[in-house]
């Protein structure tokens, strides 16, 4: 069986190491390595990267594929005035600019050409209207303050409706290998599967951008400033490509992680009331140049909703202006629903140099 290489930043439960020991079996695995923030998720865990010759592995990638980060800088001081009303009135215009699930009115987006007709003819539509929207779960869009005082803005979203339909468009093409894993030979099916992988993804890219314009839009809106566009940089952590790492050609898989090759910067977020890192990679081969995406979910959703109350949730956002209103409908992302961002740093410093410190200064969040 394939050795298993972990950065861990607590013991794994005993149900992610069997799941981390069932992908290590599978047909075609070179190398897998585990990040910090590695928590369980159906079939493959997040946190996890997988090293493969032949074979794809869609669920190794997950649904939003790729989905990541992006960070620009504020053109602004960092005394914007950002008092409660004028927090809750970027909130506001905010839901204006960046439509949290869905547009009003279709849109042209940036939906490539897929591979098969059908899939591409019904996500258009689907693209159509949610190009440029946030999507529930983790997915954010924050004002952040680094150590010097300047303000960052920062965008978490993915491909929306686009990469569940391609991961399950794929798998039914694919070959069951295991306890619920599906492959696809690289020089047959996954042909098509990298192919759309790379549609979604310049989708999710896009739509990012798009993201950060309406984010924009309203800064200017509410405090006459922009951002500072030359700053920009993007890691993604769902995706799948081919890499070179101690001599071996592999296709990489990345599912909730993010790569960190030499000198690559990286987004390391906690969570909505916790530190961001920008972070430089190390490319380190055993990690195949990786590292964790985020904190990690301490506690799967479902728990969170019921054990954290509104009530909790707003003591612990008390540095961070968000929308309270919402907060019976966020305590599932409440920040002790994930792991200390702290200790999984602590736990990647041979993967990663942090660059720059922040934190959340306000948290705008689709429900």
């Amino acid at each position: 069986m394939t050795v298993v290489h972990r950065w861990l930043a607590e013991p794994l439960p005993r149900e992610v190491a069997a799941a981390l020991e069932r992908l290590a079996a599978a047909p075609g695995v070179e190398h897998v390595a585990v990040m910090p923030d590695v928590h369980l998720a159906e079939h493959v865990c997040v946190g996890t990267v997988l090293g493969t010759v032949d074979r794809l592995y869609p669920q190794a990638v997950g649904g939003d594929i790729g989905c990541g980060m992006a960070a620009l800088r504020v053109d602004a001081p960092a005394d914007l005035g950002l008092d409660e009303s004028a927090a809750q009135e970027l909130l506001r215009v905010l839901h204006r600019e960046v439509p949290p699930l869905r547009r009003e009115s279709p849109v042209a987006n940036a939906l490539g050409a897929l591979s098969d007709d059908n899939l591409g003819r019904r996500l258009r539509r689907d693209a159509a209207i949610e190009f440029g929207t946030l999507g529930r779960g983790n997915h954010f869009v924050e004002l952040q303050q680094d150590e010097h005082g300047a303000l960052w803005l920062a965008v978490h979203s993915g491909s929306r409706a686009v990469g569940p339909a391609v991961r399950d468009h794929h798998l039914a093409r694919g070959e069951a290998v295991g306890k619920g894993l599906v492959a696809l030979a690289a020089d047959g099916a996954g042909h098509d599967y990298r192919h759309d992988v790379e549609v979604a993804m310049a989708f999710a890219d896009a739509s990012r951008r798009e993201l950060a314009r309406g984010a924009e839009r309203a800064l200017r809106a509410v405090f006459g400033c922009g951002l500072d566009w030359s700053t920009w940089f993007v890691t993604v952590h769902n995706s799948v490509r081919q890499e070179v790492h101690d001599g071996r050609s592999l296709l990489v898989h990345r599912k909730g992680a993010a790569p960190a090759g030499v000198g690559e910067p990286g987004i390391v977020p906690g969570s909505m009331g916790t530190r961001t890192f920008h972070v430089a990679g190390r490319g380190v081969a055993a990690a195949l140049a990786s590292c964790a995406h985020g904190a990690g979910r301490r506690l799967p959703r479902g728990v969170a909703a019921r054990r954290i109350s509104p009530r909790e949730l707003c003591a612990q956002m008390q540095a961070v202006f968000f929308e309270a209103r919402l907060a019976a409908r966020l305590c599932d992302e409440a920040p002790t629903a994930y792991k200390d961002i702290g200790a999984v740093m602590r736990a990647q410093r041979e993967l990663v140099r942090v660059v720059r410190t922040l934190r959340p200064v306000l948290a705008y969040k689709a429900v």
